[in-house]
Protein backbone atom coordinates (compact mmCIF):
# COMPACT_ATOMS: atom_id res chain seq x y z
CA UNK A 1 0.00 0.00 0.00
CA UNK A 2 1.54 3.43 -0.87
CA UNK A 3 2.00 5.95 1.53
CA UNK A 4 -0.52 8.17 0.50
CA UNK A 5 -3.71 5.26 1.27
CA UNK A 6 -1.87 5.37 5.09
CA UNK A 7 -4.87 7.80 6.13
CA UNK A 8 -4.81 9.91 9.47
CA UNK A 9 -8.43 9.66 11.17
CA UNK A 10 -9.43 12.77 12.97
CA UNK A 11 -12.25 11.01 15.85
CA UNK A 12 -14.15 13.31 17.11
CA UNK A 13 -16.29 12.32 20.69
CA UNK A 14 -18.83 14.87 21.30
CA UNK A 15 -19.76 14.51 25.39
CA UNK A 16 -21.95 16.46 28.16
CA UNK A 17 -22.38 14.73 31.25
CA UNK A 18 -20.84 11.35 30.53
CA UNK A 19 -18.53 10.11 32.83
CA UNK A 20 -20.42 7.30 33.21
CA UNK A 21 -19.76 6.25 29.49
CA UNK A 22 -16.48 8.48 28.64
CA UNK A 23 -13.91 5.90 29.96
CA UNK A 24 -14.92 2.87 28.00
CA UNK A 25 -14.87 5.09 24.68
CA UNK A 26 -11.28 6.92 25.16
CA UNK A 27 -10.06 3.36 26.19
CA UNK A 28 -11.11 2.07 22.43
CA UNK A 29 -9.47 4.78 20.73
CA UNK A 30 -6.04 4.22 22.89
CA UNK A 31 -6.18 0.52 21.77
CA UNK A 32 -6.38 1.34 18.09
CA UNK A 33 -3.22 -0.61 16.66
CA UNK A 34 -2.93 1.83 13.53
CA UNK A 35 -1.36 4.77 14.88
CA UNK A 36 -2.21 7.38 12.35
CA UNK A 37 -5.08 8.85 14.78
CA UNK A 38 -5.71 12.42 16.10
CA UNK A 39 -8.74 12.19 18.86
CA UNK A 40 -10.77 15.75 19.11
CA UNK A 41 -13.06 15.76 22.60
CA UNK A 42 -15.82 18.80 22.47
CA UNK A 43 -17.58 19.18 25.43
CA UNK A 44 -20.75 21.13 26.68
CA UNK A 45 -19.19 22.08 29.65
CA UNK A 46 -19.63 18.82 31.89
CA UNK A 47 -19.73 19.89 35.60
CA UNK A 48 -19.79 15.48 36.50
CA UNK A 49 -16.54 14.43 36.39
CA UNK A 50 -16.35 14.23 32.22
CA UNK A 51 -13.29 16.20 32.39
CA UNK A 52 -11.60 14.53 34.61
CA UNK A 53 -11.61 11.63 33.31
CA UNK A 54 -10.98 12.98 30.18
CA UNK A 55 -7.38 14.68 31.27
CA UNK A 56 -6.29 11.08 32.49
CA UNK A 57 -5.95 10.19 29.05
CA UNK A 58 -3.15 11.27 27.03
CA UNK A 59 -4.37 10.60 23.59
CA UNK A 60 -6.74 13.23 23.56
CA UNK A 61 -5.02 15.65 21.90
CA UNK A 62 -7.66 18.13 21.84
CA UNK A 63 -10.09 19.07 24.46
CA UNK A 64 -12.75 21.61 24.35
CA UNK A 65 -15.05 22.32 27.00
CA UNK A 66 -17.44 25.15 26.62
CA UNK A 67 -21.33 25.84 26.23
CA UNK A 68 -22.90 24.82 22.61
CA UNK A 69 -26.07 25.01 21.18
CA UNK A 70 -26.60 21.53 21.01
CA UNK A 71 -25.14 18.12 19.73
CA UNK A 72 -24.76 19.07 15.80
CA UNK A 73 -23.45 22.74 16.95
CA UNK A 74 -20.58 20.50 18.97
CA UNK A 75 -19.93 18.47 16.01
CA UNK A 76 -19.56 21.59 13.40
CA UNK A 77 -16.93 22.55 15.95
CA UNK A 78 -14.98 19.25 15.96
CA UNK A 79 -15.14 19.77 12.32
CA UNK A 80 -13.46 23.11 12.04
CA UNK A 81 -10.62 21.69 14.79
CA UNK A 82 -10.08 18.06 12.87
CA UNK A 83 -6.94 18.02 10.83
CA UNK A 84 -7.11 14.36 9.58
CA UNK A 85 -7.42 12.83 6.09
CA UNK A 86 -10.96 11.15 7.51
CA UNK A 87 -13.26 12.24 10.35
CA UNK A 88 -15.01 9.72 12.53
CA UNK A 89 -17.54 10.33 15.23
CA UNK A 90 -17.70 8.57 18.31
CA UNK A 91 -20.27 8.82 20.83
CA UNK A 92 -19.67 8.83 23.96
CA UNK A 93 -20.39 5.35 25.26
CA UNK A 94 -20.15 3.92 21.24
CA UNK A 95 -16.46 1.91 20.61
CA UNK A 96 -14.15 0.76 17.87
CA UNK A 97 -15.43 -3.17 17.38
CA UNK A 98 -11.99 -4.44 17.93
CA UNK A 99 -8.46 -3.17 19.00
CA UNK A 100 -7.73 -3.34 14.99
CA UNK A 101 -10.53 -1.77 13.64
CA UNK A 102 -8.83 0.96 11.99
CA UNK A 103 -5.85 -1.19 10.83
CA UNK A 104 -8.09 -3.65 9.22
CA UNK A 105 -9.90 -0.65 7.42
CA UNK A 106 -6.97 0.67 6.19
CA UNK A 107 -5.82 -2.97 4.66
CA UNK A 108 -9.27 -2.93 3.55
CA UNK A 109 -8.34 -0.32 0.73
CA UNK A 110 -5.39 -2.61 -1.08
CA UNK A 111 -6.24 -1.82 -4.53
CA UNK A 112 -7.15 1.62 -4.68
CA UNK A 113 -5.24 4.41 -6.09
CA UNK A 114 -6.60 7.56 -4.22
CA UNK A 115 -8.85 7.81 -0.79
CA UNK A 116 -12.43 7.19 -1.34
CA UNK A 117 -14.61 9.99 -0.22
CA UNK A 118 -16.58 8.02 2.47
CA UNK A 119 -15.59 4.38 3.83
CA UNK A 120 -18.50 3.08 5.93
CA UNK A 121 -18.96 -0.28 7.42
CA UNK A 122 -21.57 -2.05 9.81
CA UNK A 123 -22.47 -1.47 13.35
CA UNK A 124 -23.42 -3.47 16.51
CA UNK A 125 -25.54 -2.43 18.99
CA UNK A 126 -24.08 -2.99 22.95
CA UNK A 127 -25.73 -1.90 25.64
CA UNK A 128 -24.31 -0.39 28.87
CA UNK A 129 -22.01 -2.50 29.72
CA UNK A 130 -20.42 -3.03 26.70
CA UNK A 131 -22.04 -6.19 25.37
CA UNK A 132 -22.93 -7.30 22.63
CA UNK A 133 -26.98 -7.27 21.65
CA UNK A 134 -27.61 -7.68 18.02
CA UNK A 135 -26.53 -6.32 14.87
CA UNK A 136 -27.79 -3.41 13.50
CA UNK A 137 -31.13 -4.13 11.74
CA UNK A 138 -30.38 -2.18 8.68
CA UNK A 139 -27.33 -3.35 6.51
CA UNK A 140 -24.75 -1.48 4.91
CA UNK A 141 -25.17 -1.98 0.81
CA UNK A 142 -22.12 -2.73 -1.61
CA UNK A 143 -23.09 0.12 -3.07
CA UNK A 144 -23.29 3.14 -1.11
CA UNK A 145 -25.00 6.38 -2.83
CA UNK A 146 -27.05 9.25 -1.82
CA UNK A 147 -29.76 7.47 -3.84
CA UNK A 148 -29.43 4.20 -1.17
CA UNK A 149 -30.94 6.51 1.79
CA UNK A 150 -34.31 6.60 0.84
CA UNK A 151 -34.43 3.04 2.33
CA UNK A 152 -33.75 4.94 5.47
CA UNK A 153 -30.09 5.69 7.03
CA UNK A 154 -28.44 2.01 5.88
CA UNK A 155 -24.99 2.65 7.59
CA UNK A 156 -25.12 4.28 10.69
CA UNK A 157 -23.18 7.63 11.22
CA UNK A 158 -20.65 6.51 13.39
CA UNK A 159 -19.43 3.95 10.93
CA UNK A 160 -19.60 6.31 8.28
CA UNK A 161 -16.07 8.03 7.90
CA UNK A 162 -15.77 11.06 5.86
CA UNK A 163 -12.89 12.34 4.07
CA UNK A 164 -12.21 15.69 5.43
CA UNK A 165 -12.63 18.02 2.44
CA UNK A 166 -15.84 16.62 1.64
CA UNK A 167 -17.28 17.23 5.52
CA UNK A 168 -19.61 20.03 5.35
CA UNK A 169 -21.33 21.59 8.10
CA UNK A 170 -24.23 20.09 10.13
CA UNK A 171 -27.22 21.54 9.87
CA UNK A 172 -28.67 23.41 12.63
CA UNK A 173 -32.39 23.60 11.83
CA UNK A 174 -32.77 19.76 12.63
CA UNK A 175 -32.39 18.72 16.41
CA UNK A 176 -32.45 15.12 16.22
CA UNK A 177 -31.51 14.26 12.54
CA UNK A 178 -29.08 16.36 10.95
CA UNK A 179 -26.99 13.52 11.00
CA UNK A 180 -29.36 11.70 8.32
CA UNK A 181 -29.26 14.98 6.16
CA UNK A 182 -24.76 15.03 6.74
CA UNK A 183 -24.62 11.85 5.11
CA UNK A 184 -26.70 12.40 2.03
CA UNK A 185 -25.39 15.64 1.35
CA UNK A 186 -22.12 14.66 1.93
CA UNK A 187 -23.03 11.60 -1.02
CA UNK A 188 -24.47 13.26 -3.35
CA UNK A 189 -21.08 15.25 -4.09
CA UNK A 190 -18.76 11.96 -3.27
CA UNK A 191 -18.17 9.94 -6.74
CA UNK A 192 -16.57 7.25 -5.11
CA UNK A 193 -17.34 5.05 -1.62
CA UNK A 194 -15.38 2.19 -0.37
CA UNK A 195 -17.44 -0.97 1.66
CA UNK A 196 -14.98 -2.19 4.18
CA UNK A 197 -17.19 -5.20 4.39
CA UNK A 198 -16.48 -5.19 8.48
CA UNK A 199 -17.80 -3.69 11.65
CA UNK A 200 -16.60 -0.98 12.70
CA UNK A 201 -18.43 0.49 15.29
CA UNK A 202 -20.40 -1.07 18.86
CA UNK A 203 -23.32 1.51 19.35
CA UNK A 204 -24.38 2.04 22.33
CA UNK A 205 -28.37 1.64 22.51
CA UNK A 206 -29.72 4.53 23.96
CA UNK A 207 -28.43 7.32 21.91
CA UNK A 208 -30.23 10.81 21.71
CA UNK A 209 -32.41 9.78 18.46
CA UNK A 210 -33.54 6.61 20.66
CA UNK A 211 -34.70 8.94 23.75
CA UNK A 212 -36.03 11.14 20.98
CA UNK A 213 -37.65 8.77 18.25
CA UNK A 214 -40.77 10.46 17.93
CA UNK A 215 -39.48 13.80 17.07
CA UNK A 216 -36.31 12.27 15.36
CA UNK A 217 -38.66 10.18 12.75
CA UNK A 218 -40.85 13.37 11.91
CA UNK A 219 -37.82 14.79 11.55
CA UNK A 220 -36.31 12.29 9.23
CA UNK A 221 -39.12 12.40 7.23
CA UNK A 222 -39.11 16.30 6.58
CA UNK A 223 -35.07 15.70 5.78
CA UNK A 224 -36.53 12.62 3.25
CA UNK A 225 -39.09 15.15 1.28
CA UNK A 226 -36.42 17.41 1.09
CA UNK A 227 -34.06 15.42 -0.92
CA UNK A 228 -36.09 12.91 -2.23
CA UNK A 229 -39.58 14.38 -2.55
CA UNK A 230 -43.31 13.78 -1.46
CA UNK A 231 -44.31 10.91 -3.41
CA UNK A 232 -41.26 8.50 -2.98
CA UNK A 233 -40.53 9.47 1.16
CA UNK A 234 -44.82 8.73 1.41
CA UNK A 235 -44.27 5.84 -0.47
CA UNK A 236 -41.15 4.29 0.96
CA UNK A 237 -42.86 5.14 4.18
CA UNK A 238 -45.70 2.93 4.02
CA UNK A 239 -43.36 0.32 3.07
CA UNK A 240 -41.81 0.95 6.99
CA UNK A 241 -44.75 1.03 8.19
CA UNK A 242 -45.44 -2.61 6.95
CA UNK A 243 -42.16 -3.91 7.38
CA UNK A 244 -41.80 -2.68 11.49
CA UNK A 245 -45.53 -4.18 11.81
CA UNK A 246 -43.80 -7.41 9.70
CA UNK A 247 -41.15 -7.79 12.55
CA UNK A 248 -43.07 -7.05 15.29
CA UNK A 249 -45.18 -9.99 14.24
CA UNK A 250 -42.61 -12.37 13.96
CA UNK A 251 -41.27 -11.55 17.19
CA UNK A 252 -44.29 -12.29 18.89
CA UNK A 253 -44.81 -15.27 17.30
CA UNK A 254 -41.18 -16.60 18.47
Amino acid sequence: MTESLLPRFSIITVTYQAAAVIERTIRSVERQTYPQVEYLIIDGNSTDGTLDVVRRHPIVHTLVSESDNGLYDAMNKGLRLATGDYVCFLNAGDCFHSDDTLLRTVRSLKGQTSLPGVIYGDTHIVDDKGRFLRPRHLTAPDRLTWKSFRAGMLVCHQAFFVRRDLAVDYNLRYRFSADFDWCVRILKQTDVTHHTRLVLIDYLSEGMTTRHHRASLLERFRIMTRHYGWVSTLVRHVWFAARQLARQVSTQLQ
